[in-house]
């Protein structure tokens, strides 16, 4: 499995030097939303310290990309759940939960979006999850819109202020302090709500 994991990884980083790098961007950042298991970062990573002139443009096609595949998984999780959604869940170690999961699924459904898309948790699992326990599909879209805005465009505008030096930080660290930074913003929403 884990020599699976880096040969995908090795051609998913290839891609960054092809001619037609943003349409493999875009593909990437797509099926990664529903079933890839590379994330796009490591992409978009090479591609912006290439063209550092073009990063918002790379995180912007990212970006949209990403919510694309989101609406692939929605699907996923919501019309073939059993025959697509279940065997992806299975494959991350997610199935065995799913039921006491989407019983209490909707009421937070927004902020376990925002937290995938932003966070190393693996997005395709909030995606197909949503789609299965019938998440709002307005509130499905704005959240993912919201979360994958701010993950690729951060990373962006590190990598355009920063260049090279960041990038040892980004593929290293970033997942933590993307992680930090929810439980500090959802804390403070915690806070306000209850103190």
């Amino acid at each position: 499995m884990g020599r699976m994991i880096r040969r995908l990884y090795d051609w998913t980083l290839s891609l960054a030097a092809h001619p037609h790098a943003l349409w493999a961007l875009a593909l990437v950042s797509f099926i990664e939303s529903s079933v890839f298991p590379i994330p796009p970062d490591i992409l978009m990573i090479p591609m912006i310290i290439a063209a550092p002139r073009r990063a918002f443009l790379i995180a912007g096609v990212c970006t949209l990309a990403s919510v694309a595949g989101a609406l692939l998984g929605y699907w996923i999780g919501s019309a073939a759940f059993e025959q697509i959604g279940r065997p992806v869940l299975e494959f991350y170690g997610k199935d065995d939960r799913f039921d006491e999961f989407a019983g209490a699924y909707n009421a937070w459904g927004a902020w376990a979006v925002l937290v995938a898309g932003i966070t190393p948790f693996p997005f395709k699992v909030i995606t197909i999850l949503s789609g299965a326990t019938g998440l709002s599909i307005p509130i499905f879209i704005v959240s993912s819109l919201i979360a994958r805005a701010t993950r690729f465009f951060i990373v962006a505008a590190l990598l355009w202020k920063f260049g090279p030096p960041i990038r040892d930080f980004i593929e290293r660290r970033l997942g933590l302090v993307f992680s930090v930074f929810m439980v500090l913003l959802l804390g403070g929403f915690f806070a306000l709500r209850y103190l």
